[in-house]
């Protein structure tokens, strides 16, 4: 047995210092993961707390099937998209006329990626989610639909409007002359 499964198996019999040690080793991670979907650290912190509670009260319910890293993730994912769902109905956007160009050549972007993030924190919780769950983590528009309970063309319109809006952001930003 390796030291994560032993450490996994620990955990599932409330044992409080592998709770702990599972604590120390993922929560980074998962806070990192938090702040894509949250709107400020705060939010992220409470998320991450939030996600380990639900790891820890669900553990006995992972059969080592998949990566266990991977299973944290998402149940850290849609703990932060619980939350909005039930904070208010997100507001979705549909719009037919997808023809605007919102490409970035990545080589002329010069923005630190935490200043990245924070624009994308800044982005309407609608677009935001959708931005994130397709676009970091590998979610289909499908599967993004099904977790908001939208339409596919929904998320397909919202994911098309976080790109615009993310793309006016970060040539803002970019053309600001920085203080020196």
């Amino acid at each position: 047995m390796s030291s994560e499964e032993e450490l996994i198996e620990r955990c599932k019999k409330k044992n409080r210092a592998a709770q702990s040690e599972l604590f120390e080793q993922y929560k980074n991670t998962l806070y990192f993961l938090s702040l894509k979907y949250c709107r400020n650290q705060a939010d992220a912190e409470d998320n991450t707390q939030d996600a380990f509670v639900t790891i820890f009260e669900g553990i006995k319910n992972y059969k080592g099937k998949g990566s266990f890293e991977g299973w944290m993730k998402r149940i850290t994912i849609y703990k932060a998209i619980a939350k909005y769902k039930t904070k208010k109905d997100i507001a979705m956007d549909y719009k037919d006329n997808l023809l605007e160009d919102t490409t970035i050549e990545e080589n002329k972007m010069k923005l630190p990626l935490e200043q990245l993030l924070k624009v994308i924190q800044k982005l309407p919780d609608q677009y935001r989610l959708v931005f994130n769950l397709y676009q970091l983590d590998g979610f289909s528009h499908k599967e993004v639909a099904n977790l908001l309970s939208i339409s596919e063309s929904t998320s397909k319109s919202n994911y098309h409007r976080a790109k615009q809006l993310l793309k006016n952001a970060i040539l803002k930003l970019e053309n600001t002359p920085k203080n020196t």
